[in-house]
């Protein structure tokens, strides 16, 4: 897979539910449609919490992966 390039980083490692749900979901509006959002977290319910929030909300989630406990997931804003 190519390296997704993020034109925003938010930090949400430490962070337990719902806490990075919230904050994607504020940190998605400061970015413009089509850019994409990088977000870390730690608490193991986020690959799910991702899934559902993007389902929900119309987001794209372009890529995740996971190391060394941190979890990384490419949100591309879509409204």
């Amino acid at each position: 897979m190519d390296a997704v390039k993020a034109d925003a980083v938010l930090d949400c490692r430490g962070d337990l539910c719902p806490g990075p749900v919230i904050k994607i979901a504020r940190a998605i509006q400061t970015i413009q449609v089509g850019q994409i959002l990088e977000m870390q977290a730690t608490d193991p319910g986020s690959p799910a919490d991702m899934q559902a929030w993007t389902r929900q909300t119309g987001q794209e989630l372009v890529a995740s992966h996971e190391a060394g406990g941190v979890f990384t997931f490419y949100v591309r804003r879509n409204k």
